[in-house]
């Protein structure tokens, strides 16, 4: 299930954030948080993966075979198979690294080109997790900043009309929330 903490009017879109598994996604797609290899893996890749059926891991096979492994800050779409969505979004977010290892650009791209790609497709709808904020180490502060820039920037373009984050703990999301506030003021009721 997934609950809708707020939401806010970005030009012709939406953002919105929410509390919940990403696996119960409506959405038209859903973004993982992938690894270079789109092998699977642990939290919200595990999770996606363990619900959409092993052809998304034959699916992952195969494009890192013809393609090689997905470099970070890029991203890649597949079907969503055994999911309620159409199409899951591949991105590899940066290992925390300090900061001096370009991260913070890093991170701005993997949310980008998700969401690039979902208006290349023609998706409307998008749902993201906290990409490299689990075992990848990113501050989750910083990282607030840089995704939720990304997502309005898209919104506003009419990239997508509707970007939501979907962070699983509720105290987490409260975090997210509190960061959109700061950048985009109250949320529309």
């Amino acid at each position: 299930m997934i609950e809708v903490l707020h939401r806010w009017a970005l030009g012709p879109g939406v953002l919105a954030v929410c509390s919940g598994d990403l696996t119960a996604s409506q959405a038209d797609a859903v973004v993982n948080a992938a690894n270079p290899q789109l092998a699977g893996g642990g939290g919200v890749d595990g999770a996606l993966h363990r619900v959409a059926g092993p052809e998304l891991l034959a699916a992952g096979r195969a494009w890192v075979e013809a393609h090689g492994p997905l470099g970070t800050g890029r991203a890649v779409i597949t079907p969503g198979f055994g999911l309620a969505v159409r199409f899951v979004i591949h991105t590899v977010g940066p290992v925390w690294r300090g900061g001096s290892q370009d991260e913070d650009a890093l991170l701005a791209s993997a949310y980008r080109e998700s969401l690039a790609l979902a208006g290349a497709h023609g998706l409307e709808s998008v749902d993201l997790p906290a990409v490299s904020c689990g075992v990848y180490g990113f501050p989750v502060q910083r990282a607030t900043a840089i995704a939720l820039g990304e997502l309005a920037k898209s919104l506003r373009t009419g990239v997508v009309k509707r970007a939501a984050m979907v962070i699983f703990s509720p105290d987490a999301a409260e975090l997210w929330a509190d960061a959109a506030r700061s950048l985009f003021g109250d949320p529309a009721r």
